[in-house]
């Protein structure tokens, strides 16, 4: 019945099996979160569905297919990636410490993002060094770490399995994650894997006209954006925006 309690143990079960995430995401209503939202066809902050520009070369489906796994993320950067809360740490918690946090940090700006291939796959990326962004991230892996619950052993191993170097195995170990500190790139994904050549180039040449007046402008980091999941095939939301001081 719709009106029925749920047991306590689902309740439970659906607390253990969310997740949450600290990610960078665009400024409410700029260029650049206008942008991103539309290429990947989904803004993770209402939820909405949108439809993606028109592409020459590509048809729609091929080009949802091409940005299916990063639209289940929505368009962010990576501070702190994705983990399940810690026995004894509750959603409330973690957004208190995010407020505290946040007043601490001072606003900065990313001069200018840049259109690159990473691997197989797009990205927006800073187009030169921006120190503050990998505080920002090394901070925000660090201090937030006794809310981060430990990952399983199939999902180690899983990421184990893609062949990481003796240093990002032991990032894996202490933090969870292998591409955090000396190993973080920050980047906002536009694709995911496009693992032939000639279709990844001709993706990117096509992309770079209609990123032309995104990658015009500077990008204000001035938050800190809380994302979350119910359960891994949920989409991600951004539920909560902390701003930074002054």
């Amino acid at each position: 019945k719709s009106g029925a309690a749920v047991p306590a143990s689902r309740r439970t079960q659906a607390v253990m099996s969310a997740r949450f995430a600290l990610y960078f995401a665009p400024v409410r209503g700029s260029l650049l979160a206008r942008f991103g939202a539309a290429w990947l066809g989904r803004d993770a902050e209402s939820g909405a569905p949108l439809a993606p520009p028109a592409v020459p070369g590509f048809d729609p489906a091929r080009l949802a297919a091409l940005t299916e796994a990063p639209r289940h993320y929505g368009f962010h950067g990576t501070l702190k990636p994705p983990f399940q809360l810690a026995d004894g740490s509750d959603a409330a918690e973690l957004r208190a410490a995010l407020a505290v946090f946040a007043a601490r940090q001072a606003a900065f700006t990313i001069p200018q993002l840049a259109l690159r291939q990473i691997g197989d796959f797009l990205a927006f990326v800073p187009a030169h060094e921006v120190p503050a962004l990998a505080r920002l991230a090394d901070a925000c892996v660090s201090e937030f770490e006794s809310f981060r619950a430990p990952p399983a052993a199939t999902e180690l191993a899983r990421r184990q399995a893609a062949g990481l170097t003796p240093r990002q195995s032991a990032l894996l170990a202490r933090w969870g994650y292998p591409y955090v500190m000396e190993e973080f790139r920050f980047h906002l994904t536009l694709t995911g894997p496009v693992p032939e050549a000639p279709e990844r180039n001709r993706l990117a040449a096509a992309l770079a006209p209609l990123a032309a007046p995104v990658l015009a402008e500077a990008v204000p980091v001035q938050e800190l954006c809380l994302f979350q999941q119910a359960d891994r095939a949920a989409p991600f939301r951004l539920t909560d925006r902390f701003a930074f001081a002054a």
